[in-house]
């Protein structure tokens, strides 16, 4: 199985240029900026946000809990050349998502994440899932993150290496991936990626793939620099 390099979701940064920049220099998949669904659904102007220029491979990513704004976005969509299916967010920490019960909020919310991907497939699109390891120390602790892996049938599983409450500054935890390899799902590791050595310890272990972020802002050739294969 081929490793898969991702160019990370981030605001203000994934625009369709930088994606297709990452795209020329090596990344196999990219993803919009994380639009709400509610905005989708209501035709507002994060439509911009999900806009697919050109055929770079890309996912939209989305946010979101209520399955008739699913529903109501998704009959109306259409697909474009580069459009590669949708990416579930369930790792945004940001309080006011936390309080709506969206982003990381949404990861004990098993039952509703599968009715989600299965709408999504059911109309004929493919869907993966960007999450963290659970609110808080305590939901790591628990294996929240692995009930979630477990109970969807997303098409692979972004695991970003922390929990919701932990700071930009603060090291992934890199020891969870065996854990999550063993699930027998596809899994791809997300947080402080940055060498090639890391690259290969994740290829070892069995992982799907690896998703930077952080590094390739101003540095677009680090997907050409980890490559592995």
């Amino acid at each position: 199985m081929k490793f898969q390099l991702m160019l990370a979701p981030m605001e203000g940064i994934t625009d369709a240029a930088f994606r297709t920049l990452a795209s020329k220099n090596g990344a196999d998949l990219t993803f919009t900026e994380m639009a709400r669904v509610a905005n989708l659904a209501k035709g507002k102007k994060e439509l911009a946000r999900i806009d697919i220029t050109d055929s770079t491979p890309t996912q939209i990513q989305l946010a979101g809990s209520k399955l008739a704004e699913y529903e109501r976005f998704l009959s109306v969509f259409k697909p474009s050349e580069g459009f590669r299916g949708f990416n579930l967010n369930l790792g945004c920490p940001g309080p006011s998502f936390i309080r709506q019960g969206i982003g990381a909020a949404m990861m004990k919310r098993v039952t509703r994440v599968q009715e989600i991907i299965r709408i999504i497939n059911d109309h004929g699109y493919e869907c993966s899932v960007k999450m963290r390891l659970g609110l808080n120390r305590y939901e790591k602790e628990k294996g929240v993150y692995l009930n979630l892996i477990n109970g969807a049938d997303a098409s692979f599983f972004v695991v970003h290496a922390k929990t919701a409450a932990q700071k930009d500054s603060d090291p992934a935890d890199f020891t969870v991936y065996d854990k999550c390899v063993a699930t027998g799902k596809r899994i791809v590791a997300n947080g402080g990626i940055r060498t090639r050595e890391q690259v290969m310890d994740l290829k070892e272990k069995g992982l799907y793939g690896a998703m930077i972020g952080q590094a390739a802002i101003g540095n677009p050739e680090i997907f050409g620099e980890l490559d592995v294969r």
